[in-house]
Formats: structure tokens, sequence, C-alpha cells
């Protein structure tokens, strides 16, 4: 996924359905996919009848592109997974709602997961007062994130402070004024609101 230089809707058009890859723009009228919902290519609009294997693979690289992991991050978190106590699927995407570029995208701080892990990346987020950069960072219940007090100042964390508190799943907590956010629970399946077939996934993985 970090290799991928073509445009990020062409991703969401090979997959036939909306990935929110592009922030806000994926909610407007310009959004590529709202107006021509095909497969990129000469045969995007022939139809095709996709094996059982076919549709395990494409929900596979839907969910890897929404979390924006590579393949081998991807097969980890599903061994991860495996090895734990409950249901395999649930497991996982659980792991990959934890990570910490997508919970700053949860928290409304990044317009995307892509913008989250560039934030990440250049060390804006003390997670428990310990400077975490590493998008795949796995929070748990009871941590705290806080934007680094000599961030907090720049343009873009002063914006964030005058936000709105947004709506946001029932397992996060962000106060903008403070530029801090808490884990209050691990997600569950239901707080996940991605049309994401996970039981194609683990079919995929285990044959």
């Amino acid at each position: 996924m970090a290799t991928y230089r073509q445009a990020k809707c062409r991703l969401c058009r090979r997959e036939g359905a909306k990935l929110f890859l592009k922030g806000d723009k994926c909610y407007t009228g310009k959004c590529p996919f709202d107006k021509r919902p095909l497969a990129p290519g000469v045969h995007g609009a022939s139809r095709k009848k996709v094996s059982e294997y076919g549709q395990q693979l494409r929900e596979k690289q839907k969910v890897k592109r929404i979390y924006g992991v590579q393949e081998g991050q991807f097969r980890a978190y599903y061994e991860r997974a495996d090895a734990m106590k409950g249901i395999t699927g649930e497991n996982m995407l659980s792991l990959l709602e934890r990570r910490l570029d997508n919970v700053i995208f949860r928290m409304g701080i990044g317009a995307s997961r892509a913008q989250s892990r560039q934030l990440v990346n250049h060390g804006h987020f003390l997670v428990n007062g310990r400077k975490v950069n590493i998008p795949s960072f796995i929070v748990k219940a009871g941590d705290v994130i806080t934007v680094k007090e000599s961030k907090s100042g720049n343009k873009f964390f002063e914006e964030i402070k005058t936000m709105k508190a947004a709506n946001m799943p029932k397992w996060l907590e962000f106060d903008p004024a403070k530029l801090e956010g808490k884990i209050l629970a691990l997600p569950q399946r239901d707080d996940i609101d991605s049309q994401i077939a996970e039981h194609m996934i683990v079919e995929l993985y285990s044959k």
C-alpha cells in the first residue's frame, strides 16, 4: 500500500465501494466514485462472474486499502487475531481499529487515515505521556492520547481546538479544546461502521 502512486479514487472504483481515502472529498458531489461507480479500465463496465475465491480476495484487498496496510502486516493481524480468544474476524477488525493512525482518524483529528498516518509519523502525539511515532502502534483501553505541547500551537492544531466535538465511536472520546483523547474500551464489532465481510477474509486465509 505504501508504494501505490495512482489516484486513490481508482481503488474505490476497483472495489466497488467507497473506502473514504480522500477525507472530506468523499462526502461531496466531487467524489469520482459517485460520478462513475465502475471498475477502472476499458473493461470496467463489463460484468463478469466472480468466483468464491475472487470474492474473498476482493474483500481482503478492500480492507487492506481501507486501513492502508500492506500484505505482510495484514497477514500478521490475521495470525495474531487467530491466536486470540473469540471470533477471529472480529478480533482482526478490532486490532485494525486500534491502530494509532486509525484512532487519530476516528477522533476527527485527521481528515483521512493517510493524513492521520502522516501526523503520527511526524511525532505529533503522546500516548500515556510518551512519544509514539509508529502508525501501527496498538492502543489499549485506558490509554490517553495527547498532542505534544510543542506542536499544539501550530495552525493545524489551533483549528482543531475550535471545532465542535465530532460524533465518534462509543469506545473513544476526544476533547478538542484540550487536544486530548482517551480509549474508553476495546472496539466491538458493532462499533465498526465499515461494510466489511470479515468471515470471507478468514475463509481465504484458512485454506
